[in-house]
């Protein structure tokens, strides 16, 4: 019981660091096609349709790995499972970015439906449900809002890098945001040990 007190207290900046990476995390995977699917058609001369599938794979693939994602945080915690998407998302960008051909492109989005499945929502919830248990709901209710704000962000933010570098750099730069601001984050600002909170 001691050991959670400090998790508790610490509740409120646990809760707005995972809340930047749920924005970042989001704003680069989830909604990035909607900034980058017309100029990476423009400049591969793939179809929009192509693009745009990647992202369905992506998604296809992190549904299907979604409960393996749950059962490695309920027995190790949310810790090592959001670091690791934020490697994977940043490998997946950096994937994107080297994209010359159609299959490997696809590979990316593949490399970033693992880092999705291991790093929105699904695997932000669960960690606060292994955390906070029956008190996690506000937790929860708290992360959905931060959530929210990730077109708000960086669909402006991956904007202008196209704009000005192009969207092979706007991915290096979204690999450069999950190495040394989410990485850090999951990784310093959450307890080693998750473990719910026990009514006396």
């Amino acid at each position: 019981m001691e050991a959670a007190a400090p998790v508790a207290r610490n509740r409120h900046v646990l809760v707005s660091a995972l809340g930047v990476t749920q924005i970042l995390a989001w704003g680069s995977s989830y909604y990035l096609p909607a900034v980058l699917a017309a100029p990476i058609a423009a400049d591969t001369g793939w179809s929009l349709a192509s693009v745009v599938a990647g992202l369905s794979c992506g998604l296809l693939l992190a549904g299907l790995v979604s409960p393996i994602t749950g059962r490695l945080i309920q027995r190790h915690g949310g810790r090592p499972v959001l670091a690791a998407s934020s490697l994977l998302l940043a490998a997946a960008h950096l994937l994107l970015a080297a994209a010359n051909i159609y299959p490997l492109y696809l590979l990316a989005w593949l490399l970033m439906g693992l880092g999705m499945s291991s790093g929105l929502y699904d695997a932000g919830f669960a960690t606060l449900g292994r955390l906070y248990g029956l008190g996690a709901r506000g937790a929860i209710t708290n992360l959905t809002l931060f959530g929210g704000f990730a077109s708000t962000i960086c669909w402006p933010l991956s904007a202008f890098l196209v704009q000005h570098e192009g969207w092979r750099f706007t991915c290096v730069c979204y690999a450069a945001i999950h190495l040394l601001i989410c990485l850090p984050l999951h990784l310093c600002l959450q307890p080693r040990r998750l473990r719910r909170q026990e009514s006396s």
